[in-house]
């Protein structure tokens, strides 16, 4: 203690520590009485201060013993750190923090996961991915493993996969968009690896998500067996948005979820599948029925997402019986398909059987005011907990919305009602939101600005009436066109004519033609006049049809715009104008797969044979002629003029009919 803080100590009345006992002091510290010679005292303090000075030189020796090791170590690599303190300083002023963070992010990142995630990894082969391979190999218990948004070729799935062969704590696997550039050729090969591997390792999934990867048909077929096999008998969520399965890959997929559920019924674990996910996959009826029928053996489901995916009243009510049997059912997400009123009917019979339902999505799915009118009784009997509910843009008039309104007064968790794009007209807009404002729900209404109507409702019996009748028409039409493969001209101009005459024939009151209706018939059943009657508006509602995210969906808008091409001034202009504001959009938005539009613009032309049984453009004429016009102008990439350019210079017996335009097209692109 110092020499200070001990005298001050002192005078405060403190006590020093004990002098060692020495013969000459044992009689002095033996009495009760202090020292009575302050010299003895002094001399007793000075003897301890040496003692505890040689003890802590003592401490310092042995300390430094220890610490020279590392002292040298240090020295020797100094000059190493501090280059490396110097690398680092500059990475850190030169470099993003959040792309820094991302970079980090490629090792463990708790609770066992292991994340690659949006690294831009091109993998060719092994040694390409021979960084993935040895953080897998030495991550000690990994539970998931992440690989979206890099792109693995078939010799590096195979050397990944050999590194996942012994990951047996592996439940959740992120392979979302793993595959961009690849041929689809490829993909199914890939996957077999990386399955083949999960299987060795004897992995129990609960997470299987493969969005994103446009594998089709054969890339369902290449994940049947794992999806059967015991790695599956514990999955819960499975994930396949946007993989251009198809019917057939829709089918394939019923097929292995429904036997992987029976075989692990046989051990008395049934698979109890919770979260299933498969939007933008063009199952269409067929596909949605065999799905349902699996669904109705699961009976585990909780979210059901089927975005997208030219679904009809077939499918639709195939779906609705198949949900019954899942009563835990809390999400129901069906946008843009077409339900009608039938599918609609049939989905409110569904939601009076089901008691957990959180959110409805059936928005862009047609549901007509008889549709809506059924659900909306469906939720007033029921659906304590709703939160969501989306009837958006399916073509229902003020009386029914008024009462779809209505039936929400009592779902006191209720966050959302999207009745967006519907036949409200003004006057029913604002009564809407009176009757929400009453309900002490005006911030759960959402934003009515897409209005389709002006609203004229007096004969809302009558129109609903008239509607039925034109249904049945549109519905046969549906019907018609599903079982028809191809041609069929005769009918198809049958079919527009009617729907013509019903347009000339039937006053507007009796039967609104609201621009989104307009829109949709053009697309159904395209023509020169139908485009040109649209207006100045015609392409803000041909972009409010189509996905401009699906690079699939935006090549069958421009088709279909371009193939009513005409010489003539105002159709030229029309289909000029619309051609150039879908793509210039779909270029800018923010997730569009350029390689997946040119892919499918080839196929669609005809130009590039497809594994799927796909209708391609019967006259390329128009087509050549609007690229003619696109890729002079300056938000079209160059990059895919060459692609184009190679397409076009092969044999094609598509091009017999249609030289010039094609020889005109060549001409312009060697000009750019």
């Amino acid at each position: 203690m110092p020499k200070g803080k001990g005298a001050s100590k002192q005078q405060q009345g403190g006590h020093y520590p004990a002098a060692p006992t020495t013969p000459e002091t044992a009689a002095t510290a033996a009495s009760p009485e202090p020292p009575g010679d302050l010299t003895d005292l002094a001399a007793a303090m000075e003897r301890l201060t040496l003692k505890v000075a040689t003890a802590i030189e003592e401490i310092h020796r042995e300390i430094s013993v220890q610490v020279q090791p590392f002292a040298s170590v240090l020295q020797k690599h100094e000059q190493e750190i501090q280059g490396l303190w110097e690398r680092l300083e500059e990475e850190m002023a030169s470099e993003d923090i959040s792309q820094l963070a991302d970079a980090l992010a490629k090792t463990q990142v708790g609770g066992g996961e292991l994340s690659f995630k949006g690294r831009v990894l091109k993998l060719d082969t092994a040694e390409a991915a021979a960084e993935i391979i040895e953080e897998i190999e030495k991550f000690e218990h990994l539970q998931a493993l992440r690989l979206e948004g890099n792109t693995i070729g078939v010799e590096a799935a195979k050397a990944i996969a050999k590194s996942l062969s012994n990951k047996k704590e592996l439940q959740k696997c992120y392979w979302s968009d793993m595959f961009t550039g690849r041929l689809r050729s490829e993909i199914p090969h890939a996957l077999i690896s990386l399955g083949d591997a999960l299987m060795s390792a004897g992995a129990q999934l609960t997470l299987l998500d493969l969005s994103d990867n446009a594998f089709g048909p054969d890339g369902v077929r290449s994940i049947e067996i794992l999806l059967k096999s015991e790695v599956c008998y514990t999955l819960q969520e499975l994930r396949l948005n946007n993989c251009g399965m198809g019917i057939g890959g829709g089918q394939i997929l019923a097929a292995a979820l429904s036997e992987c559920h029976r075989l692990s019924s046989a051990l008395g674990k049934p698979m109890a599948l919770k979260v299933f996910i498969a939007g933008r996959n063009r199952l269409e009826n067929e596909g949605a029925i065999a799905l349902a029928d699996a669904f109705k053996s699961i009976g585990t489901l909780e979210e059901v997402h089927m975005t997208q995916n030219g679904i009809n009243h077939p499918g639709i009510t195939a779906l609705a019986k198949a949900f019954t049997e899942n009563q835990q059912l809390r999400v129901i997400n069906l946008n843009d398909n077409t339900f009608t009123e039938k599918g609609a009917v049939a989905m409110a019979e569904m939601l009076k059987a089901l008691h957990n339902i959180e959110v409805i999505n059936f928005g862009d799915c047609l549901i007509r005011s008889e549709g809506a009118l059924a659900i909306a009784e469906a939720i007033k009997s029921g659906l304590q907990n709703l939160k969501e509910l989306n009837l958006s843009f399916g073509e229902i008039r003020k009386n029914a919305a008024i009462v779809v309104a209505e039936a929400v007064e009592h779902k006191y968790l209720l966050e959302k009602l999207d009745l967006n794009g519907n036949c409200l007209g003004e006057e029913g807009c604002d009564q809407l939101k009176e009757i929400m404002d009453s309900f002490n729900k005006h911030d759960v209404l959402g934003s009515l600005s897409d209005d389709e109507s002006d609203g004229d409702e007096d004969e809302e019996v009558e129109e609903e009436d008239d509607d039925d009748d034109d249904l049945e028409e549109e519905e046969e039409d549906e019907d018609e066109e599903a079982e028809d493969d191809g041609g069929g001209e005769e009918q198809e101009q049958e079919k527009t004519t009617r729907v013509d005459q019903l347009i000339v024939d039937t006053p507007v009151k009796t039967i609104p033609i609201t621009p989104t209706s307009e829109a949709a018939n053009f697309l159904s059943f395209p023509s020169p006049d139908k485009l040109v009657k649209m207006g100045s508006k015609r392409s803000l509602l041909l972009l409010q049809q189509t996905d401009l995210s699906n690079a699939e969906k935006v090549v069958q808008t421009f088709l279909k715009v371009a193939a009513v091409y005409k010489e003539d001034q105002e159709t030229k202009a029309a289909v000029f104008e619309t051609a150039d504001e879908l793509l210039q959009k779909a270029f800018k938005t923010t997730g569009f797969e350029l390689d997946m539009f040119i892919t499918s613009l080839l196929v669609y032309m005809g130009l590039l044979k497809s594994e799927e049984k796909i209708k391609t453009v019967g006259n390329l004429i128009g087509p050549l002629t609007v690229l003619k016009h696109v890729i002079q102008k300056s938000y079209f990439p160059r990059s895919v003029i060459p692609i184009l350019h190679a397409f076009l210079t092969k044999h094609n017996h598509a091009f017999d009919s249609c030289q010039n335009a094609k020889y005109t097209l060549l001409e312009t692109m060697q000009n750019l």
